[in-house]
């Protein structure tokens, strides 16, 4: 059976008699896996669409549960993406991330379309590109159902003195429940998280291209949603994260 969707490249391997293997997320179909005897040489529309942070239209057949990428023809490459060391890291990050919560099969068209609005806005962004990448964070947690409870403790429901940020506990914790409590994973931040957070989900993403956090508090944020999705989505350490550290 011939099926068609749009869908963003997440990854590809070399694969025996000059295959390859590529990881997709479609648009109608979730991500999923497909096998290509397309040449990546050249630079043809079938070639470049082969390549990671490709969006395009493709043409796929279907047997069962395994799928062969038969055509493919770009709508946007990003690559200017490639030509900024942060943008690229930035949106390895992103994609990684993106892969790692997807499950098989399953279609999810608001976060398909969140992540080419993502990788859209990074394009044209000139700098302070972590802003961009914790917005998208923020909104892909509020589409996977697991955004971070901000209007009352998450132990008690009380909504005073809610001073502190609880990964475990899903969000932020009266003072009270802080004295009781576990001590792992427990943050003071020292900025309004509650307003950042808030923020950052009512505006939509091509608002960001411009705006940008301090970098202090960028930075802060971006440890303590690194751990609420490590906890809760069970994505453990991402490999774009260390190489980007490696490097710096």
């Amino acid at each position: 059976m011939y099926i068609n969707s749009e869908a963003i490249v997440f990854r590809q391997i070399k694969a025996a008699g000059g295959r390859r293997m590529l990881l997709l997320f479609t648009k109608k179909y979730g991500k999923i896996s497909a096998g290509s005897n397309i040449s990546e040489k050249g630079r043809g529309k079938a070639a470049l669409a082969l390549r990671p942070f490709a969006y395009g239209d493709y043409e796929l057949f279907k047997n069962r549960d395994f799928y062969n990428l038969n055509s493919g023809e770009v709508k946007k490459s990003f690559f200017r993406i490639g030509e900024n060391l942060d943008k690229y890291m930035q949106a390895s990050i992103a994609m990684e991330l993106t892969e790692k919560v997807l499950p098989e099969g399953l279609p999810q068209p608001k976060i398909f379309n969140l992540l080419v609005e993502f990788l859209s806005a990074l394009e044209n962004r000139e700098k302070s590109h972590e802003t961009l990448l914790l917005a998208y964070e923020i909104k892909l947690l509020e589409l996977m159902g697991t955004l971070p409870e901000t209007e009352q403790c998450a132990c008690c429901g009380s909504k005073d003195e809610l001073d502190f940020f609880s990964v475990i506990d899903g969000g932020m914790i009266c003072n009270n429940c802080r004295k009781i409590g576990h001590e792992r994973l427990i943050y003071q931040p020292e900025f309004d998280i509650v307003s950042i957070l808030n923020y950052f989900l009512k505006m939509p993403m091509s608002k960001f291209e411009k705006l940008a956090l301090n970098e202090d508090v960028a930075v802060k944020l971006q440890q303590i949603l690194r751990e609420y999705l490590s906890y809760h989505l069970d994505v453990g350490s991402l490999k774009s994260d260390d190489i980007f550290e490696e490097r710096i």
